[in-house]
């Protein structure tokens, strides 16, 4: 493997440090060649365990795809022989060694999923794991009672498609044959070959529904596309996706049904992807397969950040960590003094760390406290970067040794 890609290697003793969580720069991953290596994170925020590798086993993917800071600590257990691949070795790392990429990138997938209902879950109060086509039936009644019944009747025909007998398809029918008479537009009225490539999505047509079955993933070339969810009786905006994001891609990979609703903001443009030539393009097209994983490591990192927030005590101390979450997001240098301004204000910043808008006066008021923190043009501002970690780190802290921080400390 190293001759044919050059890579190098790496040997550690027992109880060295390979990586640290928080460690900033990660340009490579390992693949363990020899020994064992014992990998854990700060908080557990899952119920995920600590893990041991061994000869074959790899780590520090998500932090070098995803350019972002370490999200675990790898220590080795014995001496050990490493195998590093950088990030810009990668595409040649997939072409020779296409079942290794499958294997990261369905891990991926299927971490990606585990994270996504984890956090849902803790939003929500409840899970939210799909329940197949039952939630799709469920998505279409919540259509027809919002009154938008060009969507609700689309997707009462998928789910015939997919359930075309039993007491459910019987009650479609006669919704389907009520809502004819209303419905003014017709959503996805071009049917699509599973050889069209290259496809042209109207604005408002869905893509896909959560709850049907999928085996297609999407890469915006032109337009713009909302990720939905019907979850306790409301439509929650879960992402607008722009030209270049990767969309669909867990139901094509571990073939389970669609988590969430794909609609067309805009017109759109997508190349698709399907699971019959997915492997192919690992061969022919690794820019996109390199892409696809970098997506999903960056999302994976994003997600596990914000499941770690969740962990601290003090929502003052959660605010200042999404806000260095935001930081570290858009790639902000964390070392500068420098003033930033984020993209979001006060509102915004609250809904990130789930806080129930009656409880949030007091906890904006103690944020605020703090003189290099201000609201300017309803957009939150710091005048030095260096704070935000400063003061997240003193929280972080605060938890660690299990001792209340004094209100109003800045």
């Amino acid at each position: 493997m190293e001759n044919l890609l050059q890579l190098s290697t790496a040997h550690f003793t027992k109880g060295g440090y390979i990586i640290i969580e928080g460690e900033q720069n990660a340009d490579c991953f390992y693949i363990v060649k020899q020994g064992q290596v014992g990998v854990f994170k700060e908080a557990e925020v899952t119920e995920e365990k600590d893990k041991t590798l061994g000869p074959g086993d790899y780590f520090g993917v998500i932090s070098t795809m995803s350019s972002h800071s370490h999200i675990e600590t790898a220590m080795a257990l014995t001496d050990v022989d490493l195998i590093m691949v950088h990030r810009e070795q990668y595409g040649l790392f997939i072409r020779k060694h296409t079942q290794a990429a499958m294997k990261i990138i369905t891990q991926f997938s299927k971490q990606l999923r585990y994270l996504n209902e984890t956090l849902a879950g803790i939003a929500l109060k409840k899970t939210t794991e799909t329940g197949g086509l039952d939630h799709l039936f469920e998505a279409a009644e919540y259509y027809l009672c919002q009154k938008q019944y060009d969507k609700a009747r689309y997707i009462y025909t998928r789910f015939l498609k997919h359930c075309p007998r039993g007491k459910l398809a019987d009650i479609v029918k006669g919704r389907i044959e009520k809502l004819n008479s209303y419905v003014t537009e017709v959503v996805n009225e071009t049917e699509f070959s599973p050889d069209d490539v290259n496809r042209v999505y109207p604005a408002e047509s869905m893509f896909f529904i959560e709850g049907e079955p999928g085996n297609e993933l999407f890469v915006i070339q032109k337009g713009s596309v909302k990720i939905t969810k019907v979850a306790n009786e409301n439509e929650i905006l879960l992402a607008v996706l722009k030209t270049g994001d990767i969309f669909g891609e867990m139901a094509l990979l571990e073939n389970k049904p669609r988590a969430a609703t794909a609609v067309a903001y805009e017109e759109c443009k997508v190349m698709v992807v399907s699971r019959t030539n997915f492997e192919q393009m690992i061969q022919t097209q690794t820019q996109l397969i390199s892409k696809v994983t970098s997506y999903l490591a960056d999302r994976i990192w994003l997600i596990y950040k914000q499941l770690a927030n969740t962990l601290i005590t003090n929502p003052v101390g959660r605010m200042y960590d999404s806000l260095l979450i935001q930081l570290e997001k858009n790639r902000v240098l964390l070392e500068s003094p420098n003033p930033y301004t984020f993209s979001f204000g006060q509102w915004e910043l609250v809904n990130m760390v789930g806080l129930p808008r009656g409880e949030a006066g007091p906890v904006l008021r103690d944020l605020l406290k703090n003189t290099k923190i201000q609201v300017i043009d309803n957009k939150i501002h710091t005048s030095s970067v260096q704070e935000i970690v400063r003061q997240t780190e003193y929280y972080r802290k605060m938890d660690r040794i299990g001792k209340p921080r004094p209100q109003g400390k800045s």
